[in-house]
C-alpha cells in the first residue's frame, strides 16, 4: 500500500529503482539516494548508473564519501612524490585550505603524504576511477494535481535545459486509465513519466514506463565542461556516501513508537503512536508521542543488541551494503 505522505512514496521509489533499474533500457548497475543536487536544484531520487568494475575500484577508498576538497586532492595525487603544489591544479581559493585538505586525505588513508625540506609531499595510493557512467534525477509526485504539475513543469525543464543530469523522470502514481493524467500535464517533452502502483508493495515490475525521455548527455564527440563533470562526480559522492536509507540519521528510532515494516521487497518507517508514515520533522524529539525506548531494551542480548534503535540502524546499514556488493559483482 502507497503510503500517505510523499517522503513515504520517495522511499518506495527510491527501493524500485535498486531493483529494476533501468525500467525502460534493461538492468543496468547503480546506487540509488534522494534528496541530493546543487544549490539551484534538489532532486527527490537520485540514481548514479556505475561501471562494475571502476565501482568496486572505488570502494576501495573507503565507504565514505569524499567531499569536494578532498575531491581536489584525491583525483589529482601524483604516482610519485611530489610537493603538493606542484601536483595539484590551483584551486582558485587559498592554498592553505588545500593543505587542510591533504591532511585530512591523508588521515582517511585515501593518499600518502610526507615532509622533506619542510615542504608537504604527496603521492597517490591507487588512481580514483572514473567510476560513474550516468546520473538520473526522478521528482516523485504520487498524487499530481494541476498545481504540482505546473511547479513540475518548471522544475523539469530546468533539469532538461542544465543537462546536469542525463535523463529526467517523473514518477507518479497510476491511476488505472488508458491515457495517465501526467501526459497531459505541460511537462517537458524530454522528461520520462513512470507511472507505479505500490498498492502491493514494492516489486520490480511495480511500475511501468508511460513516456519514454531524452538523452540530455551531450552528443556525439560533445562534453562537459570540466566544472560540471566535477559537479557531477561530487553529486555522484554524495549519493555513495549517503544512499536513501539515511532516514534514520534525521528521525528517532530510539522511539518505543518507531518500527519498519514491510511494503512488498522493502522496509520504510512507521509510527506505532500515529499509525503512519512519519516524516523527518513529524519523528522528533519534539513529537508529542515521542517516548524514548525503556534503559532495559537497550540492556538485553541479540537480537536487539543495545536496544531496537540501533538493531534499525544496523539493518538499514547491512542492506545498504549488501546492495554496493551487489553493484560490484555485476558482470
Amino acid at each position: 500500500m502507497t503510503p500517505d505522505a510523499e517522503f513515504g512514496y520517495e522511499l518506495l521509489v527510491c527501493r524500485y529503482a535498486e531493483l529494476a533499474w533501468h525500467p525502460s533500457g534493461g538492468p543496468r548497475p547503480a546506487i540509488v539516494a534522494r534528496q541530493l543536487g546543487t544549490k539551484e536544484r534538489r532532486w527527490d531520487t537520485v540514481v548514479i548508473e556505475v561501471d562494475p568494475a571502476a565501482f568496486a575500484a572505488r570502494r576501495a577508498f573507503g565507504e565514505r564519501a569524499i567531499d569536494s576538497d578532498l575531491l581536489h586532492v584525491v583525483r589529482h595525487a601524483p604516482a610519485e612524490w611530489s610537493w603538493y603544489r606542484d601536483a595539484l591544479p590551483h584551486p582558485g581559493y587559498p592554498w592553505r585550505y588545500v593543505r587542510r585538505a591533504v591532511h585530512r586525505a591523508a588521515g582517511r588513508d585515501l593518499i600518502e603524504k610526507r615532509r622533506r625540506n619542510n615542504r608537504i609531499q604527496l603521492r597517490r595510493k591507487r588512481p580514483y576511477p572514473d567510476w560513474v557512467d550516468r546520473i538520473v534525477a526522478v521528482e516523485n509526485k504520487p498524487d499530481l494535481d494541476r498545481s504540482a504539475a505546473d511547479r513540475l513543469a518548471d522544475q523539469l525543464a530546468h533539469d532538461v535545459d542544465t543537462a546536469l543530469a542525463d535523463e529526467a523522470w517523473l514518477a507518479t502514481e497510476t491511476t488505472g486509465e488508458r491515457v495517465e493524467p501526467a501526459l497531459l500535464r505541460e511537462m517537458p517533452v524530454e522528461a520520462g513519466i513512470l507511472a507505479t502502483d505500490f498498492s502491493d508493495g514494492v516489486r520490480a515490475d511495480a511500475a511501468s514506463v508511460a513516456w519514454h525521455p531524452s538523452d540530455l548527455a551531450p552528443a556525439g564527440d560533445e562534453r562537459r565542461d570540466p566544472e560540471t563533470e566535477t559537479l557531477r562526480v561530487e553529486i555522484a559522492e554524495r549519493a555513495y556516501g549517503k544512499g536513501w536509507r539515511s532516514y534514520h540519521e534525521t528521525m528517532r528510532p530510539d522511539c518505543r513508537h518507531f518500527e519498519l515494516r514491510r511494503e512488498g521487497r522493502s522496509l520504510v518507517p512507521h509510527c506505532a503512536a500515529k499509525e503512519k508514515v512519519p516524516t523527518a520533522r513529524e519523528c522528533s524529539g519534539s513529537c508529542p508521542e515521542f517516548s524514548p525506548e525503556p534503559p532495559q531494551w537497550r540492556t538485553r542480548g541479540w537480537p536487539i543488541e543495545g536496544g531496537p534503535g540501533k538493531g534499525f540502524k544496523r539493518v538499514l546499514g547491512r542492506r545498504r551494503e549488501r546492495e554496493r556488493d551487489r553493484v560490484e559483482s555485476v558482470e
